[in-house]
């Protein structure tokens, strides 16, 4: 008998440790609740509740393969050799089939389960699943991890050349086996259930994600790199949250912008080829999580950053967190991400910059009121976007080169429609008076709007100057975008 163990890949097609368990012989799925590990790791309760309407839809397509899904609970990591021994035993399992996950903890994990299956005469099979390339395998031609993307995409590239990742055929039906598949639960305890107009949002499946890529394949990835930058524009995959939890995979993902674009990943549709290189960049973040495990550990990944005078400001970082800095396009972002679940890729970087530039805060902070919040948070990504906006991380922006948030929005968001749609209080204001009602004064009916509560100008200095006072900074200039 094989067991695959489930984690981030919930889903029945193109998933390789269930299709490796499958050819190998009768199979039972298992998947463990970790409601003290999630808490640990700041999974935001919108995320863990996805993962348990994606498990139901996921138990309903493999009872109809005659696969069961099991449900253990191993609170915290430490806790699944023990867990998983125990069900091995029961059921007199051969072999655990998992597909590798990335990060400090995942692979103490996986290494701590490996060792005492192994010790019981059980082998444990890890499969490259959720990425392209097994990291480690695209390195510096001196062997090493690579730090810049343009480089480390250029290598993918002669990678996908000479190999395109194939799609992992499906398992067929299995005879049916004496054992019923748990029910899943409703929510898990520690995590609240979200409103439901945030579900809605976010409908469970691999038929959902498989409909959303190709919606987005057949039509609007031609309008991908134009449009993507506009939160008011429907520009986007929105598929962010089902690649988090596995539902679909980068293979299925990478095919299908192949197909749009007769096969061609570096030439032909523009947004075909910007999408690809999300991917890529998506890719690039998760081996930089095994490259360079500091950043696992919730540090810079320039190290030199780590004696950057961040300021302690409670009061500033709660306005950030509440939508109420006085500065719409930051707000409104803000009550995005509160609201649904998930932030505009543009915002994320405007409302990152915001809080480490200009508040001078912490970028942890920012990173771990995003996981908290985010339905598609995932630490490589998360981890490696806040460090690239705050100057601390890999090919990260010059730390003098600081978003001014009012002409990103009148940039990104001409009309204000964004803004008016999460700020209704703002729907008075012109397109010109939105972006910035402090000009307007208390009049246009934008009077229960706070004031912004930084300078924009006077802060942009103070962050130039901690910039400029730590050690081995050689680099000046100034450039703001």
């Amino acid at each position: 008998m094989q067991l695959i163990w489930l984690r981030s890949d919930l889903r029945q097609h193109d998933n390789t440790a269930l299709a490796a368990a499958a050819a190998r012989g009768p199979t039972v799925a298992v998947y463990l609740l970790s409601p003290q590990q999630w808490l640990e790791h700041d999974d935001a309760p919108c995320k863990v509740d996805f993962w348990l309407r994606n498990l139901r839809e996921l138990s309903n397509s493999l009872a109809a393969l005659n696969i069961p899904l099991l449900i253990r609970t191993a609170a915290h990591w430490d806790q699944a050799p023990a867990e998983l021994l125990e069900l091995c035993r029961q059921l007199n399992i051969e072999a655990v089939h998992v597909n590798e996950e990335y990060g400090v903890h995942e692979s103490r994990r996986d290494a701590a389960v490996a060792e005492t299956l192994k010790a019981e005469g059980i082998t444990f099979h890890s499969h490259l699943d959720q990425l392209l390339f097994k990291p480690g395998t695209v390195l510096t031609k001196t062997d090493s991890y690579f730090k810049v993307f343009s480089q480390f995409r250029k290598v993918c590239y002669e990678r996908l050349h000479r190999s395109m990742p194939a799609l992992v055929k499906a398992p067929g039906k299995q005879a049916k086996l004496a054992i019923d598949s748990d029910p899943i639960p409703d929510s898990v305890k520690g995590f609240a259930t979200p409103s439901q107009s945030l579900r809605d949002l976010w409908p469970a499946g691999e038929q959902e994600a498989r409909r959303r890529l190709d919606t987005f394949t057949d039509a609007q990835i031609d309008y991908y790199q134009s449009e993507r930058d506009f939160p008011a524009k429907p520009g986007t995959s929105q598929l962010s949250a089902y690649l988090a939890a596995g539902v679909i995979s980068p293979r299925q993902c990478l095919h299908a912008a192949l197909q749009s674009n007769q096969g061609e990943f570096e030439s032909g549709k523009v947004g075909a080829v910007t999408w690809i290189n999300e991917l890529l960049w998506r890719e690039f973040y998760k081996h930089i999580l095994v490259g360079y495990p500091r950043v696992s550990r919730h540090r810079a990944f320039r190290p030199e950053t780590e004696a950057l005078a961040w300021r302690d400001a409670p009061e500033d970082l709660a306005a950030w967190q509440e939508a109420r800095t006085g500065l719409p396009i930051i707000d409104a972002a803000m009550r995005q991400l509160l609201e649904t679940g998930w932030m505009h890729n543009r915002l994320r970087m405007i409302v990152a910059m915001f809080l480490t530039k200009n508040l001078l805060i912490d970028w942890r902070e920012g990173e771990r009121f995003f996981m908290r919040h985010l339905i598609d948070g995932d630490l490589a990504a998360n981890n490696g976007g806040w460090q690239w906006s705050s100057s601390t991380g890999t090919d990260s922006v010059p730390y003098f080169r600081i978003f001014n948030p009012l002409s990103q929005s009148e940039k990104f968001d001409s009309e204000g429609l964004f803004i008016k749609h999460w700020l209704p209080e703002l729907a008075a204001l012109d397109k010109k008076q939105v972006h910035n009602p402090a000009d307007v004064g208390g009049l246009f009916g934008a009077a229960d709007y706070p004031s912004p509560i930084v300078n924009l100008s006077t802060s942009r200095q103070r962050a130039l100057a901690a910039f400029k006072n730590l050690p081995s900074r050689t680099s000046s200039g100034g450039d703001d975008e």
